[in-house]
């Protein structure tokens, strides 16, 4: 018995009594919708952990000349640079790294999407999620499969580029938008560039779970944006 057994369950059960109830209004993307809607309710249970994040971010904003000066002190050093900055983040009461607290948060509903759509059974019974599609490409199908079904220009291809292109360019605009927020150097690079994981994620993993990404992601960006604006207004 594998310790997301029970979860995926419940997932199961969740998403396919919401693709129930809208079927009327969605038709044939109501399961694309649902997952939309899972997503959604994924992340308002975190929105403490966001606004935590909002304000650390403000933080790493504050530090960003303090930051510069230490790369300049301590250049040949990079040990004792760490050290400094880490320390320089710990009296403030933050971390160059929290950002990630959300996306570590949200891996274990990530892996229950995952899940969800390669497992041929759910508590014993058939998984009919995987017979569901979005424009024609199964939800439970990966980049490869599709193209190597459908081939490499057919719709169903086409929905896979298309998510990824969406993903990318919620990517590239999240990535500008940290410039002002993380240090430069190695590690502010770094952090710019994960947001582009997702895209190479998003390749690999069936549909629905690219849903998912593509949905949290979006609202992981207008989130930040909102947010930082709040509390801009609120200091």
């Amino acid at each position: 018995m594998s310790l997301f057994d029970a979860p995926v369950g419940a997932a199961y059960h969740l998403v396919t009594g919401l693709a129930s109830m809208i079927h009327p209004a969605f038709g044939g993307i109501a399961t694309t919708a649902a997952i939309v809607l899972f997503t959604v309710g994924v992340r308002l249970v975190l929105l403490p952990l966001a606004i935590s994040q909002a304000r650390g971010e403000k933080a790493r904003a504050r530090l960003a000349p303090e930051v510069q000066k230490l790369q300049k002190k301590h250049a040949k050093n990079p040990e004792r640079l760490q050290s400094e900055i880490s320390a320089l983040y710990a009296a403030e009461g933050s971390s160059m790294f929290a950002g990630c607290l959300p996306m570590l948060a949200q891996w274990p509903f990530f892996m229950i999407m995952y899940r969800l759509f390669i497992s041929a059974s759910v508590a014993g019974r058939q998984n009919v999620l995987l017979a569901h599609t979005l424009l024609g490409a199964p939800l439970g199908q990966n980049l490869m499969g599709v193209v190597g079904v459908f081939g490499l220009v057919s719709p169903e291809s086409l929905v896979f580029f298309g998510l990824l292109g969406l993903i990318a360019a919620v990517a590239w605009w999240s990535s500008r938008r940290m410039r002002d927020t993380v240090p430069a150097g190695a590690q502010g690079m770094m952090l710019r560039l994960m947001p582009y994981g997702t895209v190479i994620m998003a390749a690999f993993v069936p549909l629905a779970a690219g849903i998912y990404l593509l949905t949290t992601t979006a609202w992981t960006a207008a989130e930040r944006a909102l947010l930082r604006r709040e509390i801009a207004l609120a200091a």
